[in-house]
């Protein structure tokens, strides 16, 4: 008898009868998939598989070929129990066909459905009796009936979904349902994730690691180290298709490995694959956009739309990332597409439309110059080739300081002083070109062609008399790099005067956009001042740097600024304020992802000098060659290289080899009184560890001038030429506003105990060498003691000053009774402390706290708990004012 409307017939199908259609079922779409015998079991999949016999629905979605179905089929395989499958076709028109061919498949699979339950009589429709009465039937089941769905991805009426959902509720616990599916199925999902019932599977649990990777690639008969292997789950992120697709081919090839490695995905059965399971089942409207955001990196809805000249991006693109269509979700709003897939669209749209790649290329680099992003818009107007109007964007955007601080040294600058850049015969001249030319010849360092670009364009600015203060700001910009770079302090200086005649011209929004411009202007002009000697004027301009805007596009100048204090520090004779404004200068570098190679180097150049000036040869060499290389000429980095690297010689007793070093020229257009005091100083040295104080005299008489530790040298060597008159003259006459650090004091308190000791005034030398050793072992200074003369050892022998020199300068450590040891006394620091621990510990002696300490020092906490354990270790103490006590007995604070 037919079967009803109501879809009850007298009789349960038969395997092998018809549908609602009158078509005959077709077993494969009931047979569990066969698996090749190149399959790898993921025990880890497996065991998250393993899940679904404990919650009624589970949920494996990923992308075509992400390797789905044969995880499931092979889990099925090896579960012990009956398994009902159903692989869903496009034939699948309606709740009627979609629920005949379920019942087909669970008489199939050993499930007999009562004649009660009955078989849909209508493809199109099902009636809800029969959908209750098999609720009903599967939760009165001893054992719970696993069935998995494969490609549900197939069926999408919400009919079915809410049908199907129905029967899952009212079947429990009679039913355990597996979809298999390519996109996100219609059931409610969230109410399954809430209440803990659900097993998921996503793409990303898919992808294959490097291991996994290396084992498959050994079942295809290929033996290939971990590197390769990596690289190729890289590029197809773990793809399974794409994995078995690639070892396949390899196979074949003479050198797998080479091939792996630099397979064209737009060739082949990967395209094919893809082109066919993905791009094809698109409608045209979205193969159009998939072809044309195959130009982009990544992208968001607006700029598809733009390369599309639509308005259906958003639309399109959540369907797709939401259907696994190998199109990923980048994170707020934007997304990009799986590396292997945008290699086959690319191929296609060039073979499909050749030169629309360029146009799109423009698009994208006019819709990124709109929305801000500076690095993609040059990349994308660089594959486009539209030089000019690049240069025109940068200028006109005030983008030339993003260029040299937010990108780097790196493939933009490269563009731009490139050939391909130069124009096309009979192209207009345009200032903006020679511009953007010059800013790239400084950053690479070559000032000659740098020089001449930017005198380009200041005669095209002023032959085309058109007003562009954008173009002129910049050219002022350029100009005080410049300055900085030539030594020349009067170019610097005329190009900061005429920004500042131009920035209240430009629109406000346009600068605060642009801080970074202000803070180079700055830098460049800082610099110049510190190399033309004005050092409190280089002080003011490069602290107001270092305390200006904190965002990522000042960082650069920020650290350069920093590196340039830390030296001024070391000048002014304070290597503790020295290494801690270096500290802030690495702090800032990191904070902003910025590698020591793009800045000048100088800061780790500061250190060795203050490691030179405790005398930790050794330190101050391993600085010296760790530092990264200049990448400019910039002659203040240049200067402080030459004087560490020749003290280092000096110290080496290399004295020939110092001096060469010392005499060697910086290039600069204007002569560097600190730069020529710092050189003397090395010569002086060497002249007086030659027993020639006179020529000590000369080396350092036209130098002394302002700069007080070369007056202090100076002073030292007329004492030891014998005259002690001009030594203390020297040292009255030191300015007295401005009081230097102990790097000037101490050597000063040393030259006048010196003299003291020649005129036999015994109380004053112990006197002034008490002041000298308190002001050096804060900043541990021993280089000045060593260098003192002979005369100092007797008195540094007496109980009360050998106390005071003791676990810094000299072995062993004052006992309670006042007598010398050679080594450690009960209750005496075991060794002594560094210099960063003596920061600790005065800021312990003043009650802050271990938050406070870090803040002050620019250090974590947990850096300063390391100093402090340090500190109680070497003190032989367990709290902070047991640490504090013992300090002020041993004299530290």
């Amino acid at each position: 008898m037919a079967a009803t409307d109501r879809g009850v017939p007298r009789g349960a199908p038969a395997p092998g009868g018809a549908d609602p259609l009158g078509d005959p079922f077709l077993r494969a779409r009931f047979a569990l998939p066969a698996r090749p015998g190149t399959f790898l079991r993921r025990d880890r999949l497996s065991a998250h598989l393993g899940q679904a016999l404990l919650t009624p629905l589970t949920v494996v979605n990923g992308s075509a070929g992400a390797g789905k179905t044969l995880l499931v089929a092979d889990w099925a395989a090896h579960l012990g129990q009956p398994v009902t499958w159903l692989t869903l076709d496009a034939a699948v028109e309606g709740p009627g066909m979609f629920w005949a061919q379920l019942l087909q498949s669970l008489n199939a699979h050993g499930v007999p459905v009562p004649t009660a339950v009955g078989l849909p009589a209508d493809a199109t429709r099902v009636h809800h009796t029969l959908l209750s009465r098999l609720a009903w039937e599967l939760a009165g089941h001893d054992r719970p009936v696993t069935v998995v769905i494969d490609e549900f991805d197939r069926m999408t009426d919400p009919e079915v979904a809410r049908q199907l959902e129905f029967v899952l509720r009212h079947a429990r616990p009679g039913l355990r349902l597996v979809l298999v599916s390519r996109t996100e199925p219609l059931l409610p999902l969230h109410r399954y994730r809430l209440a803990g019932e659900i097993t998921e599977i996503r793409d990303a649990d898919l992808a294959f690691t490097t291991q996994e990777a290396v084992d498959l690639l050994e079942l295809h008969g290929l033996s290939l180290a971990a590197p390769v292997a990596r690289a190729l789950v890289e590029r197809t992120r773990g793809w399974a298709a794409g994995l078995r697709l690639s070892a396949l081919a390899a196979r074949s090839s003479p050198d797998p490995e080479l091939y792996l490695k630099e397979f064209e995905a737009g060739r082949g059965t990967i395209a094919d694959f893809l082109l066919a399971e993905v791009l094809e089942r698109q409608t045209p409207e979205t193969q159009d956009l998939l072809l044309r955001i195959s130009v982009l990196d990544r992208f968001c809805p607006d700029l598809a739309d733009a390369l599309t000249q639509r308005r259906d991006a958003a639309t399109i693109l959540g369907d797709l990332h939401r259907g696994n269509a190998f199109v990923e979700d980048f994170g707020h709003g934007w997304y990009r597409l799986h590396p292997l897939f945008r290699e086959i669209l690319l191929a296609h749209l060039r073979r499909r439309a050749p030169g629309l790649e360029t146009q799109l290329h423009r698009r994208a680099a006019h819709w990124l110059r709109r929305s801000g992003t500076l690095p993609e818009m040059l990349a994308h107007g660089a594959a486009a080739r539209d030089w000019t109007y690049l240069a025109r964007a940068l200028v006109e955007d005030l983008e030339i300081g993003r260029l040299l601080t937010g990108l780097g040294p790196g493939e933009p600058v490269d563009w731009f002083a490139g050939r391909e850049f130069a124009g096309r015969e009979g192209d207009t001249p345009d200032p903006a070109v020679d511009l953007v030319r010059a800013a790239c010849e400084l950053a690479r360092s070559d000032l000659g062609r740098g020089l001449a670009h930017l005198s380009r364009a200041e005669e095209q600015l002023a032959s085309c008399g058109g007003d562009s203060p954008e173009a002129r700001l910049t050219c002022a910009l350029l100009e005080a790099l410049a300055g900085r770079l030539a030594g020349s302090g009067r170019l610097a200086e005329r190009a900061a005067r005429s920004a500042r005649h131009l920035m209240p011209r430009m629109p406000a929004r346009l600068l605060e956009e642009h801080p970074e411009l202000h803070a180079l202007l700055l830098t460049h002009t800082g610099s110049s001042a510190l190399w033309a000697g004005r050092l409190d004027e280089a002080r003011d301009v490069l602290t107001a740097v270092a305390r200006g805007p904190r965002t990522a596009s000042t960082a650069l100048p920020r650290m350069e600024a920093l590196e340039r204090l830390a030296l001024l520090d070391h000048l002014d004779g304070r290597p503790g304020a020295a290494e801690r404004t270096v500290l802030a200068m690495t702090a800032e570098a990191e904070r902003y992802g910025l590698t020591p190679p793009q800045g000048s180097g100088l800061g780790q150049v500061v250190l060795a000098a203050v490691a030179l000036g405790r005398d930790d040869v050794d330190r101050a060499e391993a600085l010296l060659a760790g530092a990264p290389a200049p990448r400019s000429p910039d002659p203040v980095p240049a200067a402080a290289v030459r004087a560490v690297t020749a003290g280092v010689l000096l110290a080496r007793g290399r004295t020939d080899a110092a001096l060469a070093v010392a005499a060697r020229p910086v290039p600069a257009a204007d002569a560097s009184p600190w730069a020529r005091g710092t050189a003397a100083l090395v010569v002086a040295d060497a002249h007086l560890a030659e027993g020639r104080p006179d020529a000590a005299v000369e080396a350092l008489r036209r130098v002394a001038g302002d700069q007080p530790l070369c007056a202090v040298a100076l002073a030292r060597a007329h004492l030891t030429a014998g005259d002690t008159a001009t030594a203390l003259r020297l040292l009255d006459g030191l300015p007295a506003h401005g009081r230097p650090g102990p790097g000037v004091t101490v050597p000063a308190a040393l030259v006048r105990a010196g003299a003291a000791a020649r005129d036999g005034d015994r109380a004053t030398v112990r006197g002034l060498l008490a002041q000298a050793l308190a002001e050096g072992r804060r900043e541990e200074l021993r280089r000045p003691f060593r260098s003192a003369g002979p005369w100092i050892d007797a008195f540094l022998a007496e109980p009360p000053l050998r106390a005071h020199a003791a676990g810094w300068l000299l072995p062993g450590a004052e006992t309670p009774h006042g007598t010398a040891t050679e080594g450690p006394g009960p209750g005496t620091p075991v060794e002594g402390l560094s210099e960063r621990e003596r920061d600790v510990l005065e800021r312990l002696a003043r009650a802050m706290s271990t938050e406070d300490i870090a803040a002050d020092l620019y250090v974590s906490v947990n850096t300063v708990k390391t100093h402090l354990k340090s500190v109680y270790r070497k003190l032989s103490v367990h709290r902070r004012n047991e640490a504090v006590r013992r300090a002020r007995e041993l004299g530290l604070l």
